[in-house]
C-alpha cells in the first residue's frame, strides 16, 4: 500500500489558483491596468504589487495526504494556537479535544478535511471579526461548522473561523457527502483560523506553537 496518495485530481498548471480568487485577481489587474493608461506611475505600480499578492494568497498546491489508518491531518495551513482539552464546547457535547490552527494572510487559506467521512450537518453562524489568532475568536466571529462522521462512528468538528480581514468563508461541501482525509473543501479569505474538535481519547501530534500544512501535516491518530 502506497504511504501517501492525492485526494484531489492534480491540478495541470505550475502555480495553481483557488477559483474564488480569479474575480480579486482580475479586479486588482483591471485597476492596474486603468493606472497605467492614464500614466499613474505610483499607482499603477501599487496596483502591480497588490495584483501579484492576490495571486500569491490565492495559490492553491497539490498535496500530498498520508494513508495510515486512523491519522488526522491539519484542516489549514498557519500555526498551532491551542492544543488541548476542553469541556461542553458548542461544537462537541462533553469532554473533547481541540486544536486551533491560525493563518495569516502569507498563509495558504485553501482548508482540507482532517479524515475520512461522511458530512453529518454544516451549521453557519454570523458574528464579528476579531483578530483571528485570540481565544474569543472562537466563540463570538463569523464561522462555519462541519460535521464528520468517520467510518467507525467516531465524530468531528472542523470549524472554519472568519478573522479581522476576512469577510468570506466558503465551503464547497454538503450535507450527505463522503469525503476523503486532505481533500479541499472549502476557504477563507485573507487571514483566518480553523478550529477543530476531536473524541477526548485522540492521541495528539502537535503542540502550541508548531507550524503544519493542510492535508500534509499529521496533528494525531483517533483511537
Amino acid at each position: 500500500m502506497n504511504k501517501y496518495s492525492w485526494p484531489d485530481p492534480t491540478s495541470q498548471s505550475a502555480f495553481p489558483i483557488a477559483r474564488p480568487g480569479y474575480s480579486f485577481i482580475g479586479a486588482a489587474a483591471f485597476t492596474t491596468f486603468v493606472f497605467a493608461l492614464l500614466e499613474l506611475i505610483i499607482p499603477a505600480l501599487l496596483g502591480l504589487a497588490t495584483t501579484f499578492f492576490i495571486i500569491y494568497f490565492f495559490r492553491d498546491p497539490d498535496r500530498t495526504v498520508p494513508n495510515s489508518g486512523g491519522l488526522f491531518v491539519s484542516p489549514a495551513d498557519g500555526k498551532i494556537v491551542a492544543a488541548g482539552t476542553v469541556e461542553n464546547s458548542t461544537y462537541y457535547e462533553g469532554t473533547c479535544l481541540k486544536i486551533s490552527v491560525f493563518m495569516s494572510v502569507f498563509n495558504v487559506h485553501v482548508n482540507r478535511m482532517p479524515c475520512k467521512g461522511k458530512v453529518k450537518k454544516i451549521s453557519y453562524n454570523p458574528g464579528k471579526y476579531f483578530s483571528a489568532n485570540l481565544d474569543k475568536a472562537s466563540k463570538e466571529n463569523e464561522q462555519n461548522a462541519v460535521y464528520l462522521e468517520t467510518e467507525d462512528g467516531k465524530e468531528i468538528c472542523t470549524v472554519q473561523i472568519a478573522g479581522l480581514i476576512a469577510r468570506r468563508i466558503i465551503c464547497r461541501v454538503q450535507e450527505g457527502d463522503e469525503v476523503d482525509r486532505g481533500q479541499r473543501f472549502g476557504m477563507i479569505c485573507f487571514g483566518s483560523r480553523l478550529d477543530i474538535y476531536l473524541p477526548k481519547d485522540s492521541k495528539l501530534n502537535v503542540a502550541v506553537g508548531d507550524i503544519v500544512k493542510a492535508g500534509t501535516s499529521v496533528l494525531g491518530e483517533l483511537t
